[in-house]
């Protein structure tokens, strides 16, 4: 090895088993929950369980559905690159953004099994690209995860506010966690800038890297460049639950939309919260928000890994063949 190789980027840790166990068993709560719910309106219904969901099932027009869902699929493929590549410019190496699309899009592959392999795979690519560490990345991602939190948060306060009365109670404490994530914001910001506590060691640590750099234009940058993709998904969602026989107004959609993401954000598979969610808002329509959850959340998942298999033989080989050169 010569003395300017790149280092060896790390193998992330093998998850322990509670880490492993934890997501099976909110997945098996959700999905219990979900079906307590639905056989509780079959009954009601004279139907079992199976023929209630498959009713809801046959009403909907599948090819208007996959219209709406396959380019907002598409569409948020573009923007979520687009932060990735911003944020790895300002914070790693020069990168294209064509560059970062096939690594990117791969990682939706690996991300079906677990979010963190999806990770190691971006991590190795700017590793043999670029020499960036595995831990600079960690920390640019984390810079992604924490930026994500309060783009969320924006959007469901302006989407309550717009539609305050008409909300469940629940959406009434929104105000409240918004304006704690400021004063966390603030707090945070003024550490890392050295304004508090400037002898601590602990901003020197390398998965804060991102935060030691970043500037406010460039945390506003993020929640900017994500926004599209959740206006369009407002439209998106709004359509197709009407394909199931549930309408909803599009400023209502606003303020539902950005919470139930933070659902789909908790790790598991098939997405059990998101869709538990969608049955706890609209409690009148248990099996049509069940059908409508399952295939929104995970349609979006196996599709994304799609568009990662169009890319997959260019990712390898900008992965492991810049290793044989």
């Amino acid at each position: 090895m010569t003395a300017d190789a790149p280092p060896e980027p790390q193998r992330p840790s093998k998850p322990g088993l509670a880490q492993r166990i934890l997501p099976w068993a909110i997945t098996l709560a959700c999905f219990a929950f979900l079906y307590t719910r639905v056989s509780a309106a079959a009954a009601r219904e004279g139907f079992s369980v199976a023929a209630y969901l498959g009713q809801v099932f046959a009403k909907v027009h599948w090819a208007s559905w996959l219209g709406l869902m396959i380019p907002y699929s598409i569409v948020f493929f573009l923007v979520d690159s687009l932060v990735v590549w911003r944020v790895v410019n300002w914070f790693n190496a020069r990168v294209a953004y064509t560059d970062i699309l096939p690594v990117r899009a791969s990682t939706y592959i690996l991300s079906i099994l677990n979010e963190q392999l999806g990770k190691g795979a971006m991590a190795m690519y700017l590793n043999r690209r670029e020499g960036v560490p595995g831990w600079k990345l960690g920390s640019s991602m984390l810079f992604i995860m924490i930026c994500e939190i309060y783009y969320l948060c924006a959007w469901a306060n302006l989407g309550a506010a717009l539609q305050w009365s008409s909300l469940p109670e629940l959406f009434h404490a929104l105000p409240l966690v918004g304006l704690v994530l400021l004063l966390a914001f603030a707090v945070g910001y003024a550490y890392f800038r050295g304004a508090l506590f400037p002898s601590s060691k602990l901003r020197e640590a390398h998965l804060l890297d991102a935060f030691r750099q970043a500037r406010l234009h460039q945390y506003l940058g993020v929640v900017l460049l994500r926004s599209p993709a959740l206006i369009v998904a407002v439209f998106v969602y709004t359509r197709a639950l009407a394909l199931f026989g549930v309408e909803v107004s599009y400023l209502h959609m606003l303020g539902y939309l950005p919470v139930i993401f933070f659902g789909a954000a908790v790790p598991g598979p098939f997405r059990a919260v998101a869709i538990s969610m969608w049955v706890i808002l609209f409690p009148g329509h248990p099996a049509e928000m069940s059908a409508f959850g399952l295939v929104q959340h995970n349609f979006f998942i196996f599709f994304n890994a799609a568009i990662g298999l169009l890319f997959v033989r260019r990712a390898n080989r900008e992965i492991f063949g810049a290793a044989g050169a």
